[in-house]
């Protein structure tokens, strides 16, 4: 019956300081943008620099600039 007697302040004590830290992570903006890390590991960065540099379009660009001017 002792242990009771100190476990319920100290367990008190440790709630309140755990709402103490939400409050102070919402307040902060902690929890501002859920959906945005969770979908922007889904988007693909290599296949943007891919098609950058396609050899289609190194060839477009070499004979768009050897072309004679008329």
């Amino acid at each position: 019956m002792d242990v009771i007697y100190s476990l319920i302040p100290s367990m008190t004590f440790m709630g309140l300081v755990f709402v103490a830290i939400l409050i102070w992570a919402v307040r902060n903006g902690q929890y501002e943008d859920m959906e945005g890390n969770a979908s922007r590991i889904l988007l693909d960065d290599d296949e943007d620099a891919l098609l950058a540099h396609t050899p289609k379009e190194k060839a477009r660009a070499e004979k768009d600039t050897d072309a004679p001017k008329n």
